[in-house]
């Protein structure tokens, strides 16, 4: 599926059909240690304005001095997003006023990025794909903070953020659910993570979202759009586009019409509402910082970021895909995460890939899940794991007992051969013990003996019983034949 023809889950408004249509400003930290403009620190959760330098506080004389580094990481993001790196760009004034920023105007960049255009490719929950476009990516600086809940008379002001480095990322208006857009978001932090260009935290807010709403009826032209700002977190995202476009379709069919404004999403309320009217980008009155030439790249340095780029997501999965066998669905989950990716391939090296990424993928997954827990901090290792496999692919273990002996791993960090010893659960392959236990289920259930002719589906429940009182240490082959042979059911046929 390609952007032309994405139109996304319509909306039955009273009246007929209505087609939503989002694009995303997304503000993504830049992962340094120092301002844009100066060598102040960045570290998050810092004691109020301990991080501020003269040039953050805006005192007369002060000039600032651009971080290459900063700029280098949104070069090296610009070429993950697979867009143009503009060689000339200029960083402007952006003027009105911010509470918490001294200078009283944001520098940013405006006519000249440094990033033009590029895109993104989406893979669905319903397994299509979309094409999502990406008009620009600049350069700005983050403003301080106000804090009006720490007395019931007094507003203050902390300035650690204030020069913080930000990358704008500036979509198309190309996505048509709230569903589209979150997917965008989740695609857009990973391929943050994977460069290294941004942590993607959104609960410290390295990355947050203003969000553009519209609505239209299929196929006419462009509706007012709402701006709902600064929401940090793919839930709220996709609960603001939700209330906000039933909202304006509310409006349009009852002969209203909608406001071009900025507004707040109340996550408590699960609602919207106004907080300025927009501003068109006359009234911020930009024009070019006189304290900073403008920015000339060497397209050789360009290339050598280039060159140097980590394996991107897209490009991993299609190698996963082909060198593993798996499926897209699989090889998409894996590399959702550039660590779980590396765990996966190095818990498939020389083992069956489609078990290890059953494994990884459902299993270890789960209990990180459960655990709150990332796979950087996963309590069973890779090698650990491999070995865990081992002792399935040598028949030492059942694959029934090995999510017993994996849960005992992440609970104890033992390793799976310790706890095979320990708890005596090495697998029963003597054919005499698996027959006596068979012969034993068979001889106490005649009644299911004598339905078992009629219904062969019922051999799993004979199956069941062995393995239950074997301890599941019976080897589920040698019981699925033997319970075939004594029962007198045939194996199924391939067509079946």
């Amino acid at each position: 599926m390609s952007v032309a023809d994405n139109t996304g889950d319509l909306i039955a408004g009273a009246i007929g059909d209505w087609e939503i249509v989002i694009g995303l400003e997304t503000h993504a930290q830049i992962t340094s240690s120092a301002k844009l403009f100066s060598g102040a620190c960045t570290d998050f959760g810092a004691e109020p304005n301990t991080q501020v330098s003269l040039v953050d506080a805006a005192m007369p004389g002060m000039l600032p001095v651009i971080n290459q580094y900063c700029v280098e990481q949104a070069i090296r993001t610009g070429l993950g997003l697979r867009a143009q790196i503009n060689l000339y760009s200029v960083f402007d004034r952006k003027n009105y006023f911010y509470p918490d920023q001294p200078q009283g105007y944001q520098i940013s960049q405006y006519k000249n990025p440094i990033v033009g255009e590029g895109q993104i490719s989406l893979d669905m929950p319903d397994g299509q794909s979309i094409v999502v476009g990406i008009e620009r990516l600049h350069l700005e600086q983050d403003a301080g903070k106000s804090l009006h809940d720490q007395d019931p008379d007094l507003s203050f002001v902390d300035l650690n953020r204030a020069g913080v480095a930000l990358m704008e990322i500036v979509s198309r208006p190309d996505m048509r659910s709230a569903t589209q857009a979150q997917t965008y978001m989740r695609k857009l932090r990973t391929v943050l993570r994977y460069l290294g260009s941004c942590d993607g935290n959104m609960e410290q807010g390295s990355l947050r979202a203003d969000v553009n709403v519209s609505v239209r009826r299929p196929g006419e032209a462009l509706g007012t759009r709402c701006e709902i700002k600064n929401i940090n977190s793919i839930r709220f995202i996709g609960q603001a586009i939700e209330y906000e476009s039933r909202r304006q379709i509310s409006v349009l069919e009852e002969g209203g019409e909608i406001v071009q404004e900025t507004r707040l999403f109340d996550a408590r309320l699960g609602e919207t509402r106004p907080m300025r009217t927009k501003e068109e980008a006359h009234d911020y009155r930009y024009f070019p910082d006189p304290d900073l030439l403008p920015l000339r790249l060497d397209q050789a340095w360009v290339d050598d970021i280039a060159s140097n780029l980590p394996e991107l997501p897209d490009d991993k999965k299609e190698r996963l895909i082909a060198d593993y066998g798996l499926s897209a669905y699989d090889a998409g989950v894996l590399i959702t995460g550039r660590a779980l990716a590396d765990y996966y391939e190095t818990v498939a090296q020389g083992r069956d890939a489609k078990l290890v990424a059953n494994w990884v993928t459902g299993e270890l997954s789960a209990a990180l899940n459960h655990l709150n827990l990332t796979i950087e901090a996963t309590p069973v290792t890779a090698d650990g794991l491999g070995e865990l496999l081992d002792l399935i692919a040598d028949e030492t273990i059942s694959g029934r007992i090995a999510k017993d002996i994996f849960e005992k791993m992440l609970e104890s960090g033992n390793s799976a051969q310790k706890i095979v010893d320990e708890y005596g659960l090495r697998q029963v392959t003597d054919m005499s013990v698996i027959e006596a236990i068979v012969d034993e289920v068979i001889a106490s259930n005649p009644d299911k003996v004598a339905q078992v002719q009629n219904k062969p589906q019922m051999l799993g429940w004979f199956v069941g019983q062995v393995m239950k009182s074997s301890k599941g240490k019976a080897n589920p082959q040698s019981v699925n034949g033997l319970l075939r042979q004594k029962l007198n059911i045939s194996e199924p046929s391939e067509d079946a």
